[in-house]
């Protein structure tokens, strides 16, 4: 997943304004999610897990990471993640619904799950329909529509938590030109607000337990068999002895 290509990209003036975006978004998301492990697959020369709280945080890629690795078949034991960042994974994997049952797996229950990926419809979708692989990285990915991600998250017990969206301004290599368009930022979020080039999602593994429904006996069973004029006789007896 990770290539010199992509590297030189987040470099641009746009790569940089996208990066700016999306740290801000992980810094924020990761900085409440608690527990033991933590794992980034994809993008490993980004540091998003870098305000976790989390002990033990590892990235994991195909190349130049910590674990080597296809996200497809991540190397890790079932239920043993807290945590898992996917920045840009699924829409340049062969299988994206393969990745997001490996997320399923090695999540723990109520283990987190947070993606970013690129919004076909949007600007940033628009100059991916009408240029593709020919730029090169990030245009040659399969962008996939957030409905069809969020489809599959529940049809694998994941429960949608959270999303949001950003970087509605053209995809524009000129940083004099995205800083006259900074203002469709604000505005994107109030008057456009799912045309951001870039959605983030957060899920979290839900595991359902069974509830084991006991019988509420209100009285004892041998007076619930007990007919209403046996229980009248029963009753005279006891007062005729009391009254003794």
């Amino acid at each position: 997943m990770v290539s010199r290509l992509n590297t030189e990209w987040f470099a641009t003036p746009l790569g940089q304004h996208l990066l700016f975006r999306e740290q801000r978004y992980f810094d924020n998301a990761v900085s409440d999610v608690f527990g033991f492990n933590a794992v980034q697959v994809g993008l490993p020369h980004i540091d998003f897990l870098r305000n976790s709280r989390i002990p033990l945080r590892v990235s994991c890629a195909v190349q130049d990471a910590q674990v080597r690795a296809d996200a497809m078949f991540l190397p890790f034991e079932g239920q043993s993640l807290d945590l898992l960042l996917l920045p840009h994974v699924l829409e340049y994997s062969a299988n994206p619904h393969q990745v997001l049952r490996e997320a399923e797996r090695v999540l723990r229950p109520e283990g987190r799950l947070i993606l970013a990926g690129f919004n076909p419809r949007s600007l940033w979708g628009l100059a991916h329909t009408l240029q593709g692989s020919e730029r090169g990285y990030p245009w040659n990915g399969n962008f996939l529509n957030i409905s069809r991600v969020k489809d599959w998250m529940v049809l694998l017990g994941m429960e949608v938590a959270a999303g949001s969206m950003c970087c509605y301004r053209p995809p524009i290599n000129r940083e004099s030109w995205l800083r006259r368009l900074r203002f469709m930022e604000p505005a994107g979020d109030r008057w456009w607000a799912m045309g951001g080039g870039v959605y983030f999602l957060q899920a979290i593994k839900r595991v359902h337990g069974m509830n084991v429904i006991q019988p509420q006996w209100k009285t004892p069973v041998a007076q619930r068999l007990l007919s209403p004029a046996a229980k009248v006789v029963n009753l005279k007896h006891y007062r005729t002895r009391r009254d003794r």
